[in-house]
């Protein structure tokens, strides 16, 4: 009875560090001038992507950063332009870990990059509709808008103007993102 007792035990006790071991998905609160929205990354489909954008997190590389290229029918894009259009400095690029299973669907959260394949690193976007053109090798979607959809929705909608390089997709108000934190 007691080798019985001290297994049952053991094996109650084991549960909570499997558990802990199967971690949860990492969660980002954006905490903006409009309001707040979180994100879950999903690690298991985009390990390096989500590894470095926690980093930026961690650095706080987002916070006082604006969301400056705002498309309606397209996405929101932000992590990289300070209010005044500076940019901020970076680390490397990453490989692009596009075709993991995670498309550009409205709501979800995808890296930018420039035309070079794995040249992203800390500029992300949020698809406003389904983008499936972006897909299939293209653009790596890693997590989805989870909480705030409405606040992700009042950004899209917002007025813009031609931001420095002549665009029209500037935020006629910075819209800006006053911190990034891991979710405890």
């Amino acid at each position: 009875m007691r080798l019985f007792s001290l297994l049952v035990l053991a094996v109650v006790a084991a549960i909570p560090f499997a558990q802990a071991e199967d971690k949860k998905n990492p969660i980002v609160v954006f905490e903006t001038s409009e309001g707040s929205f979180e994100v879950e990354l999903y690690a298991a489909n985009a390990p390096v992507t989500v590894a470095n954008f926690v980093q930026y997190v961690k650095d706080k590389q987002f916070d006082g950063t604006i969301f400056h290229r705002v498309i309606a029918n397209f996405m929101i894009q932000g992590g990289g332009f300070t209010p005044d259009w500076q940019e901020k400095k970076t680390r490397d690029p990453i490989k692009n870990e596009s075709g993991n299973g995670i498309e550009n669907k409205k709501y979800n959260i995808a890296m930018a990059r420039t035309n070079d394949l794995d040249s992203a690193t800390c500029q992300f976007y949020i698809n406003t509709v389904d983008n499936p053109d972006l897909d299939k090798g293209k653009y790596c979607a890693f997590g989805k808008v989870v909480a705030g959809t409405e606040i992700v929705d009042k950004i899209r909608d917002g007025k813009v103007k031609r931001d420095p390089r002549g665009e029209p997709s500037m935020p006629l108000e910075p819209v800006v993102i006053k911190s990034a934190k891991l979710k405890e």
